[in-house]
Parts: C-alpha cells; sequence; structure tokens
C-alpha cells in the first residue's frame, strides 16, 4: 500500500495503487489551499482511496496552517463527516 504524496508541481496530492493514480487538485492562495477536484480511477473506487488522500491532504494543510476552501464535493463531505477537521474551513 503507498503513501498520499503532494505534487507540487502539478498542484495536485497524489495516491498511487495497482499502477492507477487517484487525484486531490488544489490551488493555493496566500494561506489558503482549495480542493477543487478528487478523481478515483474506477478500478479503485470503493476501496477509501478517496478518504486516505483527502485525510492526508487536510493533515498537509493542517501542518503548513493553511485554511481550506473545499470546492470539491467529496473534501465538503469529508470535512462534514469528520468533526476535527472543520476548523481548517477558510
Amino acid at each position: 500500500m503507498s503513501e498520499p504524496h503532494d505534487n507540487p508541481a502539478k498542484s495536485r496530492f497524489e495516491l498511487v495503487e495497482q499502477g492507477e493514480t487517484a487525484i486531490a487538485s488544489y490551488e493555493i492562495d496566500g494561506e489558503t489551499i482549495t480542493f477543487t477536484h478528487t478523481i478515483v480511477p474506477p478500478a479503485l473506487e470503493g476501496q477509501g482511496i478517496a478518504s486516505r488522500l483527502i485525510a492526508h491532504a487536510l493533515g498537509e494543510a493542517r501542518t503548513r496552517a493553511l485554511k481550506v476552501r473545499p470546492e470539491c464535493s467529496f473534501v465538503a463531505a469529508y470535512i462534514e463527516r469528520h468533526p476535527e477537521m472543520q476548523d481548517l474551513l477558510a
């Protein structure tokens, strides 16, 4: 099982599993990170990949003292389901 990582050159967090790459794209403006969309390849759906990816991305936002703007519906739903992450909201 691989670990999620930031790919700042492509402005996205990535998680590679089974030769497929799930991504969470973002834009950073000052002290705010806006998650624009999350994509999980069909072969990886239903395995918790998106949740692992977003949990990591939000942890990185916290470490970097960034506020989060969840334009991506998955990220917004994840934060809603995890009250401990709601303090990150911009």
